[in-house]
């Protein structure tokens, strides 16, 4: 569980708006920071339209079949179940256009909103790809490492040494078979604790100094961490013990603060944009608001809105 602090009903009020694009960018714990990117390779042309390869695989990734930024195997069964799909999809757009259907004035508000929909999702793929960054993961994780371990104690070990090498040497020996205890009487450079295995005894995770709290987080019981830096000098760890349950690592909280993070972003943005709008709500008896023009696009005109077609009470 995430200790995020923020109004998370807002937020998921927020998520309404954007819940396809983050779901299917975070649900399996992939990366949302990466988006399938438009190529010119064709998979098909209908009557001289094109079905783009690039096409196939994101209906595959809002699928779920694949992950975001993964290729699909041409030849696969999934591939041609898609693209079979999608020859059908655009059998009957072209059909719908044949007839006329598009030219209504209600088929054209539809197409506009789907077309808004499709604009804010491309929105929020960008303010992922620009803001929800390793550096801000890595800030929050150690944010809810620091809150999860606050009542925490854990037993723990290590071995100081004066340079990256020694540590990695040392780090490779204990891999092969040689024990940390006998590693750390022999090559630590923390006289204080060299003759006690290393031992630290039980601590708490938050009194130590950065990076021990996230170290401390990311080992598991009985196993040593990678060598990593601190202000004292390389350090290799050891968690002989824990009086508490562990926190998630940073894999596996990471899908959760990547859709956090991104909602936090959709949240600001839309602060700032309705700070600056002019809105005005319609409903039942209300005045109708002055027509604004909209763009659906270079080969399309504004739809031709009536006061009788116009949608009662809209939410915004």
């Amino acid at each position: 569980m995430l200790f995020f602090k923020a109004n998370t009903t807002a937020l998921a009020r927020l998520a309404c708006g954007a819940a396809l694009l983050v779901l299917c960018a975070c649900g399996n714990g992939d990366e949302a920071e990466v988006p399938v990117q438009v190529d010119g390779a064709a998979a098909a042309s209908v009557n001289g339209e094109k079905i783009y390869v690039s096409d196939v695989e994101l209906e595959a990734v809002a699928r779920g079949l694949i992950p975001a930024g993964q290729a699909l195997d041409h030849k696969s069964q999934e591939y041609k179940t898609v693209l079979d799909q999608l020859v059908d999809q655009k059998l009957m757009a072209q059909e719908a256009v044949r007839r006329g259907i598009d030219q209504d004035s209600a088929a054209r508000r539809r197409l506009h909103m789907a077309r808004e929909r499709i604009l804010g999702n491309l929105l929020v793929e960008d303010l992922v790809a620009r803001e929800v960054t390793d550096a801000r993961i890595d800030r929050m994780y150690a944010e809810q490492v620091s809150l999860q371990q606050s009542n925490d104690e854990v037993s723990i070990a290590h071995i100081l040494f004066a340079s990256e090498e020694e540590a990695r040497a040392v780090y490779d020996e204990i891999q092969d078979g040689a024990s940390f205890e006998s590693m750390a009487r022999a090559h630590s450079k923390d006289s204080a604790t060299r003759m006690e295995n290393g031992s630290l005894g039980y601590v708490s995770p938050n009194d130590q100094m950065d990076p021990f709290p996230v170290m401390i987080a990311n080992t598991p019981e009985g196993e040593i961490s990678e060598p990593f830096l601190s202000a004292d000098g390389w350090h290799i760890l050891k968690v002989k013990d824990r009086r508490t349950r562990a926190p998630k690592t940073r894999d596996e909280m990471r899908p959760e603060i990547v859709t956090f993070l991104t909602l936090n972003q959709i949240s600001k943005i839309l602060r700032e944009l309705r700070t600056q709008a002019v809105i005005q709500e319609g409903g039942p008896g209300a005045a109708s608001p002055p027509a604004t023009p909209l763009s659906l696009g270079e080969d399309a005109a504004p739809p031709e809105d009536t006061a009788s077609d116009a949608p009662e009470g809209n939410e915004l």
